[in-house]
């Protein structure tokens, strides 16, 4: 067997393999949206069938509309969308300024900062929940009352204790570091001999070079707020800052068809779906250009 042979079978056997995973992966969703036009009846009727995946022949919206109904989703999706948005650039201008000091600054500890850095990525969120709740419960918040500055204790109830602890993410600073230390330290010598400080090639040089690791710094961090679902159960008690992912256990206490459940979810995953494809190209970038590989 020559090389160009073998070459070719390697390829072969990679494009099997890899058709095979994406197959793993769109087929739960695939089943997901096609239900969402079925009646429950048939839904079940192919549960063990390939046309489980295929449209049927009544197919129809009314699932959606059930859903619009029974539920306050579209109050549900614009707090969703606020939170994700105000994490997304907040935290990406967190996260980017704490990695710059880290990669291309000198001072004193940041090799212990680092570290701890890299330790946080693996906690879960889950072990710092209980701790989180107690402090949001002590901090005040300011407020306007009757013309009158009045201050509040307690995040409770409120979008920005949604947003505010969630802005700090260790990944993205690991994600950020790695993109940034890559970046030619010459740029950085050329900018101090112009005169500029490190606001400026932070702002002006730095940034502006790093696209690819923005994307999916976006990705990260609008996936994570789009899908927070024990936090906003625990600081969240009536309908008014609630997002979507705690909306779904509500919705479904007020029906038990499965088509609307499948509406429901289909509805909130296809923002997560659509900032994905959006930013796939940089996301590939980034992960080639900060060494993540397999």
């Amino acid at each position: 067997m020559n090389v160009k042979t073998s070459r070719t079978l390697r390829d072969i056997a990679l494009f099997i393999g890899m058709s095979a995973i994406g197959i793993v992966f769109i087929a739960p969703l695939l089943f997901m949206f096609v239900s969402s036009f079925k009646n429950d009846n048939a839904i079940f009727a192919d549960l063990n069938k390939l046309s489980a995946y295929l449209p049927s022949a009544d197919w129809s919206m009314r699932n959606y509309t059930s859903v619009f109904e029974k539920s306050d989703l579209p109050s549900f999706l614009l707090n969703s969308t606020l939170i994700a948005a105000l994490v997304v650039v907040g935290g990406i201008i967190v996260n980017s300024m704490l990695a710059f000091s880290i990669a291309r600054m000198r001072w004193r500890g940041r090799n212990l900062v680092l570290a701890l850095v890299v330790a946080m990525v693996i906690v879960p969120f889950e072990v710092i929940a209980i701790p989180l709740l107690s402090l949001v419960a002590k901090l005040p918040w300011p407020a306007i009352e009757h013309g009158q500055l009045v201050m509040h204790t307690g995040w409770f109830n409120s979008l920005h204790v949604q947003v505010i602890p969630f802005l700090a993410n260790a990944f993205c600073v690991f994600l950020f570091y790695q993109f940034f230390r890559d970046i030619p330290p010459e740029l950085d010598e050329a900018a101090k001999m112009d005169g500029a400080g490190p606001w400026t090639v932070y702002a002006r040089i730095i940034m502006p070079n790093s696209g690819p690791v923005i994307a999916t710094a976006a990705i990260v961090l609008f996936i994570s707020a789009w899908n927070q679902y024990l936090w906003p159960i625990m600081v969240i008690q009536g309908e008014a800052f609630r997002p979507v992912q705690p909306g779904i256990q509500q919705f479904f206490g007020r029906t038990n068809s499965w088509g609307q459940i499948m509406a429901y979810a289909s509805v909130i995953t296809l923002p997560v779906l659509a900032v994905f494809l959006a930013f796939q190209r940089q996301f590939v970038a980034s992960v080639a250009g900060t060494g993540i590989k397999g």
